[in-house]
């Protein structure tokens, strides 16, 4: 009945580069030579008789026949990867992308809830500030963004729009009372489409004297609530991230601090024809996570 298909191997070689776009990432995808998957790509044209690719001096693209396959085989091996996790004893791997600061203060501090109900299902965390691109990069199977969320965009689910808050440990607010006097250390986004939330916007706001103010900045929000933790000074930093070290009482609040709306954290995974049941669980733990926090 599948007598005319192609071997399977020949159609993994051609998905990677389809998706990658290259012959040379396909190979380190799938840990072989470019050289080899250059054959496999040759092989399987012979076999069918039509170009798949256009090879040009620095890049490929696929042609028609290939865009035409290239749309059907991500979604078979998809379906045939996600069908062998299913019956597989072994544990299956969820990789999530996310910022770093989010992973180190809510993720991973939380994942033990997530494992107690799925033992059976691995969560890998791949951090960094570049925007993971899931339809190409097969190893990610979901992602927790952080910005302005848009309803229409397909695929994404809002979790929470985050409030910001003023902390600082117990010693340094004992010693420090007044925000005019604090160190304030804040974030400064990596991201410039972010809107930014910072000290200056908060002190314009309240007509302080901005004349003798220190203002230290970080780029990732995990170093603010380090500083802050270390005694020095009040952090402006999301509520969501601090959640341990005020359950803790590492951090208080500012007595003279106030909320200020910040950005959402929201989840995007790949398209429904490629959901598998790990991406559904942890998807439906996250939203559960989130629920009970409101």
């Amino acid at each position: 009945m599948f007598s005319h298909l192609p071997p399977l191997n020949s159609l993994r070689v051609f998905d990677s580069a389809a998706r990658l776009k290259s012959f040379k990432a396909a190979a380190l995808e799938l840990n072989v030579t470019p050289t080899a998957v250059s054959h496999q790509i040759r092989a399987l044209e012979e076999r069918l008789g039509t170009l798949l690719f256009e090879r040009k001096t620095r890049f490929i693209l696929l042609t028609a026949e290939g865009e035409s396959l290239a749309r059907v085989t991500h979604q078979s091996l998809q379906q045939i990867s996600a069908a062998i996790e299913e019956v597989s004893d072994s544990q299956s791997i969820l990789t999530v992308s996310t910022t770093a600061s989010f992973a180190a203060q809510w993720l991973v501090p939380n994942l033990e809830g997530f494992y107690l109900s799925h033992p059976d299902i691995q969560v890998v965390v791949k951090t960094g500030e570049l925007v993971d691109d899931l339809q190409q990069d097969k190893r990610i199977d979901l992602a927790i963004r952080y910005g302005h969320f848009d309803a229409d965009c397909d695929g994404a689910t809002k979790l929470v729009t985050e409030r910001f808050g003023m902390y600082a440990s117990s010693e340094y607010l004992k010693n420090v009372s007044r925000l005019e006097d604090a160190t304030l250390i804040e974030t400064k986004w990596k991201n410039s489409n972010l809107r930014p939330i910072t000290w200056k916007h908060f002190i314009e706001s309240k007509k302080l004297n901005q004349k003798n103010l220190i203002i230290r900045t970080y780029d990732q929000e995990q170093h603010v609530i380090q500083a802050a933790l270390a005694g020095q000074g009040v952090a402006l930093v999301s509520q969501l991230l601090v959640q341990t070290p005020l359950r803790n009482k590492w951090l208080n609040e500012h007595p003279k601090g106030e909320e200020l709306e910040g950005l959402s954290y929201y989840i995007v995974n790949k398209s429904s024809a490629e959901s598998s049941r790990k991406v559904a669980l942890f998807r439906q733990w996250l939203l559960t996570e989130f629920r009970n926090d409101e």
